[in-house]
Parts: C-alpha cells; structure tokens; sequence
C-alpha cells in the first residue's frame, strides 16, 4: 500500500513522542500520518521499567533535566504535566502503582500504555505506517503552500505541511534506533551538542574486576558523586562493572578520565558506629561489624581491600578514621561505560536554542520539528525521560 499523496502533517518514529504527538495533532482536525522504519511501533514503550512502563514521575520538574539550556524544558512541562498524563492513564483504566520517589508503573504489562496511544491516535484518526523507510525530505519553495517538504519513502512520496522528528536517540539499537534525526538536522545546518550514553552501567578494567569477582548480583544502597552532582540509590555489583540506579543516574554526569566517589554507607557515620562498639563489643572482629552492614561476600572483599581483620578494641583512632574514610570515600575511574547497547538515554542532541520552546518548531525552517530524545533534553532516571516525551510531544502536537 502506498502512502497518501499529501497529509498535513507526517511524524517519523512511532516511539512514545510520535505516537502521542499523532494523537494529539489529530483531536485539532489534522490529517496525521506516523511513519517508522521498524516492524512494530513502541518497542522501548514495552522493555521500560522491567516491562511494566515507568510512564512517568509525579515529582517531575525542570531541575530532572540535563540540557545545555535548561531553561528550554519548562514551557513544554508547564504546559503537559505529569498529572495531565496521569489523567489520560486513568481515562483509559489503566491501573498504576508508585514504586518510590514519585515513580509511576503500570500494575500489568507496558503494553497497556501501548495501547492506550494506539486507541489514542485511532480516535484521532491518526495513521501509522510500519516498515516505512525515509529515502529523502525536500524542502518545497513558496508555490506549493501550504505544503513544505516532500518526502520520498520506501512505500511513496508524499506532500506535507508539518515534518515532525520524533525519531529519538542512539540507545539499545536492537530495537531499531538509529541516528537518522541527528544526520537530518545536521544537513539542514542545525547545530547539535555532542552525543553520548547515558543512564549506562560503568564497565571496569580486569584489574579493577578482579577483586570483586565474588560480589556479582550484591547490591547495596550507596550515594554515587561526580563534581557536584550526586545520587543516593542501589548500586549493584556486574561482571563487567557496576549498575543499579545509582551507577545509571552518575553516569550522565561522568565522561571518561573523571573520578567517581561512592560512599558505601550513606545512612551512617561508621567512624562514630566503630568507636561505640569498640566500647560495647571490644572483641568483635572488624569484619563481623561490616559484614552486619552489607553482605558477608562483599564486606569480606572491602576488608581484604582496605584493612586487616582483628579484633575491635586492637584498632587505634587513626586507623579506624583511615577505614571509615574508605567506605564512605571509595574513589574510582572507570574504564568506561556499556555505550548504547544498553544505556537507556542518548545524551546531547539538537540545540534547544535552533528550536522554539513553545512548539519544537525548527527556527530556521517553519514547518520542521524536532521532538523527544533527539532534543538535547536527557532526564534522569525514573519516568522522567517519558514525561518529556509526553510534554514535547503536546507542545508540537497543538502547533504542527
């Protein structure tokens, strides 16, 4: 089936900013039609949160956000908030559940909120097109108003009014991500910020692996720093480095070279903790006090690491300042990250300055948007990125 010989406005990438961007474009009357590369629409929709959809954060404001403007993201937050969404998860019956920190999942599977942006868009009367290829987009001269660009497809060309980016990031390409909204907007002279992985487990050199080999799948609550930005959640031991959310919130903070700072025992002064039970229980070896801190396989390994084992009350005040000061400063330079293969977020993107605020609409060529991930817009951990998703895609949707 071949497309239609025109529409008003066509959105590349049937992600979660496409898609909602569709619907939203088509309660205004438009003709919509979303188009995409892959077999399925929604692929990362259904992998997030473990398969369940971390949709969004009831805490979400601008200060979640990494951008080189951070300004840029307030409007379209301000004017499509986490309770908006909410309010359409809820109209659709989807029931939900807060797991911590304002992070909202679905009880059943992600691909309820699928749906919910399929029934969307039919509603809207909003189309979508799979196995869809862009071959090249021209831009129209004056005489052809009120159409814009040509887009020639794998399934047609095509004349449209509003082009619509919504093609996000490098992340997980398994799934079919690709730079074309990045190769685009450099060939239409749009500036972009350097990209990167982001929310990524750190990889680690065998040197530094090899003490650890016994704490693979250990976890523990920890804070994560790098420069002034810091996190306090789980991290989590791998056989290729570290994780858990801690690691995956630091490393959109980190590049390579710079050193991380992990305090072990956030929730604790362990200085003053040695001093009271060098009192209470002098005999106690210093491994038995740790290990009744984390588990026995990774207190052994720090200890092995960082001091001898004796008893309490052996210990002097400088030593016991030299051990808390290695659980509460562990400093480390990772070798690297796991890159896109598994990172969760692209870092960088299009300049939020060649957009407008209000509409994603590219300053230099009217009729040309950029929405989602492949802005240079990255939230941390925790629904945030799909409440910018939600929030950039309305903000294009009222306007396109």
């Amino acid at each position: 089936m071949t497309l239609p010989a025109e529409t008003d406005v066509l959105i590349i990438g049937a992600g979660a900013a496409g898609l909602f961007c569709g619907a939203t474009a088509g309660k205004r009357g438009r003709r919509v039609l979303v188009v995409d590369h892959a077999n399925k629409p929604g692929k990362k929709i259904l992998m997030s949160g473990g398969g369940r959809c971390n949709f969004t954060n009831l805490f979400t404001e601008p200060g979640n956000y990494l951008s080189e403007n951070p300004h840029f993201c307030k409007s379209a937050l301000k004017r499509f908030t986490q309770w908006d969404f909410l309010e359409l998860v809820n109209k659709h019956g989807i029931t939900w559940h807060e797991k911590k920190s304002g992070q909202l999942f679905c009880d059943t599977k992600a691909q309820a909120i699928l749906d919910m942006l399929l029934d969307e868009c039919a509603e809207a009367g909003a189309n979508i097109r799979m196995h869809c290829t862009i071959e090249k987009i021209e831009a129209l001269g004056e005489g052809s108003a009120p159409f814009r660009y040509r887009v020639s497809t794998s399934q047609g060309i095509i004349r449209v009014e509003s082009l619509v980016i919504a093609t996000g990031g490098l992340s997980i390409p398994t799934l079919g991500a690709s730079g074309f909204g990045y190769n685009l907007a450099t060939e239409l002279g749009l500036q972009l910020y350097p990209l990167s992985a982001g929310l990524v487990p750190f990889t680690l050199s065998p040197e530094q692996l090899q003490p650890f080999k016994d704490c693979v799948g250990n976890s523990l609550e920890v804070t994560a720093h790098c420069g002034e930005q810091q996190f306090t959640e789980s991290l989590l031991f791998t056989h290729r480095g570290l994780s858990g959310p801690a690691m995956l919130q630091i490393s959109s903070y980190w590049r390579p070279g710079k050193t991380l700072s992990i305090n072990l025992l956030p929730a604790m002064d362990l200085l003053a903790h040695l001093k009271d039970l060098q009192k209470q229980r002098p005999k106690v070896h210093l491994l038995t006090v740790i290990a009744e801190l984390m588990t026995r396989s990774l207190a052994e390994t720090l200890c092995n690491l960082w001091c001898s084992n004796k008893p309490l009350a052996d210990y002097s005040h400088k030593e016991f300042e030299a051990i808390a000061d290695h659980f509460h400063r562990w400093e480390l330079i990772p070798a690297g990250t796991e890159g896109y293969r598994t990172a969760e977020v692209t870092l960088g993107g299009v300049d939020t300055d060649e957009l407008s605020s209000k509409t994603m609409e590219s300053k230099q060529h009217p009729g040309l948007f950029f929405i989602g991930e492949v802005v240079d817009v990255t939230g941390h951990l925790g629904g945030f990125n799909f409440q910018w998703a939600w929030a950039s895609a309305h903000a294009c949707g009222t306007y396109a």
